[in-house]
């Protein structure tokens, strides 16, 4: 057997136990009611962002063909990135390709071998391996669980600067960390705090830029990482905070020197999604509503949800098999929701997790409860299919 033959046949091993243990993903474009993608404020598809992007790539080009610090700069970067700031109210902002490059560099940037870093049980996969690579010593805590972080950070007294290192909406379950209260005991203890705001960049605080903003805490958050492709609509990433901060990163930060910057078009469109957000409040209370309304339909026909008010509505089923036929049978009938299962969720916790947008009508959201509650408390057989 030559070694080529030999990798086969351990890829194709590989293979056949995903798929005999229900986890064999598929790639699916979307179609029918879409109750997956992280398009919470629908701007995605908003006439001025697509006419924004439209202008900007006959002005300069689909793509930037280097790195920022190797011709790939333009001057929408520096705009965005002061737009941007602004909008965080930090000091600056660097736009990266992509969230996971972004939270990648915050950690290999800021955290040393010999740190020690405490993340929460759910962080992001993209969070959980910027600590592997930052070589610093990762101490996982219970899911927003305060006062295990404080034991904690207590026993790591004396190795090194410690951080703490969260999501402030958890993109899974849709709860909220307890940001005001990590901000307290990381003044209390001298732990920096690092906060992913993914899911809420765009949907929460007074102005829209996030949980940190609604929290209070921005003076006690080292740096925040916030997509563009969630609420936003584009694409990437900012890394928002000081000024020192955002210049190590500039020089430091691999995944920022050695990348090909992005198209200079995405700067365009979020520039215009940025005001948006700013200047309608009312998609935010929409998006609200319409959350508030699917989980009380939920609930009224017997299907638990976790509390809170965030769009993210988890609908745990438990397992892999199980929760591929109920999101077969939803997608047969329009509605597109998919089944997340392990590694992205703990074991035993396959689930359908629900996205809320402001552009879902209450009668769609109705009909979507009532099937789903067909299909999970009647135990109605659905067609197999893959997800």
């Amino acid at each position: 057997m030559t070694a080529l033959s030999a990798l086969e046949s351990r890829v194709r091993a590989h293979l056949r136990t995903l798929s005999e243990r229900g986890l064999l993903r598929t790639l699916r474009p979307p179609s029918g009611l879409d109750l997956s993608s992280n398009d919470y404020l629908a701007l995605s598809r908003h006439r001025a962002v697509k006419a924004s992007m439209i202008d900007a790539v006959q002005r300069d080009g689909c793509g930037s063909t280097g790195s920022r610090l190797l011709g790939g700069h333009r001057e929408a970067f520096d705009s965005v990135e002061r737009a941007f700031a602004a909008f965080k109210g930090t000091e600056r902002a660097l736009y990266f390709s992509s969230g996971y490059l972004a939270n990648l560099a915050v950690l290999t940037s800021f955290v040393e071998p010999g740190d020690t870093v405490l993340s929460d049980r759910l962080n992001h996969a993209s969070l959980r391996d910027g600590i592997r690579l930052s070589l610093a010593r990762r101490v996982v805590f219970p899911h927003n669980d305060a006062g295990a972080l404080t034991r904690r950070i207590e026993r790591a007294s004396g190795q090194g600067q410690v951080f703490v290192v969260t999501e402030s909406l958890f993109s899974m379950d849709g709860d909220r960390a307890p940001l005001s209260t990590y901000a307290d005991i990381c003044r209390q203890t001298g732990a920096l705090l690092i906060v992913d705001e993914a899911h809420a960049v765009g949907i929460r605080g007074q102005h829209g830029s996030g949980l940190i903003e609604e929290s209070g805490v921005g003076r006690d958050v080292l740096v925040s990482i916030n997509s563009a492709g969630k609420a936003l609509g584009v694409s990437g990433a900012f890394v928002a905070g000081p000024a020192w901060a955002i210049e190590h990163m500039t020089q430091q930060a691999r995944p920022f020197l050695f990348s090909t910057a992005p198209p200079p078009a995405v700067a365009d469109a979020i520039q215009t999604s940025l005001t948006i957000v700013t200047d309608e409040p009312e998609r935010r209370e929409r998006l609200r509503l319409r959350s508030a309304f699917l989980r009380k339909r939920l609930g009224d026909a017997g299907i638990s949800t976790p509390g809170g008010d965030t769009p993210i509505v988890p609908v745990v089923i438990g397992g892999n098999h199980r929760a591929v036929e109920v999101a077969g049978a939803l997608h047969a009938e329009g509605f597109d929701v998919r089944a997340v299962r392990p590694p992205t969720v703990p074991p035993g916790t396959a689930r359908l997790r629900i996205s809320v947008h402001v552009d879902i009508a209450e009668a769609d959201l109705d009909r979507f409860a009532n099937r789903l509650a067909t299909l999970l408390t009647g135990q109605v057989p659905c067609p197999v299919a893959s997800s």
